[in-house]
């Protein structure tokens, strides 16, 4: 018995040993890990327990006009936001707080008791705001300092220049088009904080900076951009209309000087700037402004000159459908030059008859329409152009609508830079809203400038220039014109399409959009202008009735404002300006059709018949 029990405590001793010995062993090999073999690797876990990590929000990039005045920038706000395990009371310091934001104090408690030891309660909120959170010295609630964009002339512009969310990022316009360049790079700052949360004084501390984002330079002038949305909301106004559009623009280079927006409060009536840039991303049928594309389509084919006499009847069959002129006449005799001056829709149909559906189809491509432009704007429409290959888009009354501009749908931007083609001579130029970018370092990098390309002939386009001013001369532009200067241009005024079908809106009246298109002055041009106000109630309807006077209220004040003095040398009566103006784009050959064409909408089928100039 005695021998069994010595036996048991020798063996638990033999295990109690080698327990030690394991243990001894485990622990060398720690300590030798920690000392020797990887002691970096341990003494950076342990920096990393106690480093904490803060973002440094970029500045966003500054979005100037041409001429170097802000447009868009960002400014230092305040962000108020809680530490949940330092507030004591989170009903009584809920309660102090909704006081001072103006919030329920049901949600702020809810925020002062989630889990984690950051949350925010209100972003960017206004100074005397922050001040009087920072007055009252709660525990737990403190201020961030964080950018916020600012536009210096409120809503000026607001549609092109876009906007972004509490976080800085573009959501829309400019903003979002080029939030990689405006973002810029957030920096970074590193300290280490003992377990109660204090920061330590002379631990690991050190900090990135933020890269601020690039700015943009654009090619708008806010001088311009502001008159033009005066002029605008001037004349929805006075023709209770339901919203207008504007751009200027400088054909030579494609640059747009001013894109206004102006939609009339359906509630209230105030005209205010849209936050949608229909200018680009909404269509319309365009009316008689697209009659210069068929003339001057029909002369570039040598079937028609200026001075070709048409007999104009009063009714004209096409299809199952007939058309007539605004103004009843019995038969006339006029000469092409004469047609686009009375903006004759029978006229324009006889001669788009003799050109026919394919040689028209190719002059609408060349000039751009049924394509969006090289701007990349988000949400630019492209527009419809019927193909007549497909019977399912164009039809027996296609060759009566689309040569007098109904049947097919464009922007009001394609729309300015067709007439932009007669005043480069024939050549198309694509537009800019874009000249530069400046990097963090301030160098300027101008963007690359897209190649133009031959719509028509020199003579042809000089032609149908001096064809444009006898349009306002004594034709229906009259309203356009601009003392001491010599427009060109063209009235245009379409019956709208409404959502259920036809030109009939649901109390039976037809609502109109009328435009004014054209450049100024004629012999060199040097500005275009194209103005459209949807729906006008008041006043009168047509583009000559409406929207010239608008156009000529504008390039008054845009030839004063950028300081562009008559020329001093004219057009001859051959065509030819005295004199070469340099064009930015090389000029290449006519763009053929394009493969991939929209589908026109069965609205086009709709006849415009006697539709008004």
């Amino acid at each position: 018995m005695t021998a069994t029990i010595r036996l048991d405590h020798r063996v638990r001793f033999l295990w109690l040993l080698g327990a030690l010995v394991a243990g001894f062993a485990f622990l060398l090999v720690k300590i030798t890990d920690l000392q020797v073999i990887n002691p970096d690797r341990y003494r950076e876990v342990g920096i990393e327990q106690r480093t904490f990590v803060q973002a440094i929000a970029a500045e966003r990039g500054t979005i100037y006009d041409r001429n170097g005045v802000e447009l868009a920038m960002s400014r230092p706000a305040r962000s108020v936001f809680v530490d949940p395990t330092l507030i004591d009371d989170p009903s009584g310091s809920a309660a102090q707080l909704a006081d001072a934001l103006g919030m329920d104090p049901a949600d702020i408690e809810k925020r002062m008791t989630t889990e984690g030891r950051f949350a925010y309660v209100a972003r960017k909120v206004p100074a005397e705001v922050a001040d009087r959170v920072e007055a009252l010295g709660l525990p737990g609630v403190g201020l961030l300092e964080e950018p916020e964009r600012f536009h210096p002339a409120g809503d000026m512009a607001r549609s092109i220049l876009g906007t972004t969310d509490v976080d800085n990022v573009g959501i829309s316009g400019l903003e979002a088009l080029y939030g990689d360049q405006l973002t810029g790079t957030p920096g970074k700052m590193v300290f280490e904080r003992s377990p109660a949360g204090r920061t330590i004084a002379l631990g690991e501390h050190h900090q990135v900076p933020a890269v601020k984002g690039q700015d943009l330079v654009l090619t708008l002038d806010r001088s311009l951009q502001y008159e033009t949305e005066q002029v605008l909301a001037e004349q929805v106004a006075a023709n209770k209309a339901k919203s207008a559009i504007a751009i200027v623009s400088r054909p030579e280079t494609g640059e747009i000087l001013a894109m206004a927006n102006m939609v009339a409060d359906p509630e209230t009536g105030d005209v205010v700037p849209g936050t949608n840039n229909a200018a680009l991303t909404t269509v319309y049928e365009p009316g008689s402004v697209m009659k210069m594309v068929t003339v001057s389509a029909a002369i570039e084919a040598g079937l028609v000159s200026p001075d070709t006499m048409v007999q104009v009847p009063p009714t004209l069959k096409v299809g199952d459908a007939t058309f007539q002129d605004a103004e009843p006449h019995g038969t006339v005799t006029w000469s092409v030059a004469e047609v686009l001056a009375h903006s004759s829709n029978i006229g324009t149909i006889k001669i788009a008859q003799q050109l026919g559906k394919d040689r028209l189809h190719r002059a609408l491509l060349a000039y751009g329409f049924g394509q969006p432009t090289s701007l990349g704007f988000p949400n630019e429409q492209s527009g419809r152009v019927p193909d007549p290959s497909n019977p399912d888009q164009w039809w027996a009354t296609s060759m009566g609508t689309v040569p007098i501009g109904q049947g097919v749908s464009v922007t009001p931007l394609q729309m300015l830079l067709a007439y932009n083609t007669i005043a480069n001579r024939g050549v198309y130029v694509p537009p800019s809203l874009v000249r530069s970018t400046i990097d963090a370092d301030g160098n300027e990098h101008p963007l690359p400038v897209e190649e133009g390309h031959r719509v028509l002939s020199q003579p042809v386009a000089d032609m149908m220039n001096v064809m444009l001013r006898r349009v306002v001369a004594d034709g229906t532009g009259k309203l356009a014109q601009v003392h001491g200067y010599t427009p060109a241009g063209k009235t245009g005024t379409s019956r709208k399409p409404q959502p259920g079908g036809g030109y009939v809106d649901q109390n039976g009246v037809t609502q109109y959009q009328s435009t004014f298109v054209g450049f100024v002055p004629a012999e060199r041009p040097a500005l275009s202008i194209i103005v459209i106000i949807d729906e006008p109630r008041a006043g009168g309807y047509t583009g000559g009735m409406v929207a010239a006077p608008a156009w000529s209220k504008i390039a008054t004040f845009a030839l004063r404002e950028l300081s562009i003095a008559p020329p001093a040398t004219d057009v001859p009566a051959g065509g030819t300006p005295v004199g070469e103006r340099s064009a930015r784009t090389p000029e290449g050959k006519v763009r053929g059709p394009t493969a991939d064409l929209p589908v026109a909408s069965p609205a086009g089928r709709e006849v415009a018949v006697g539709a008004p100039r």
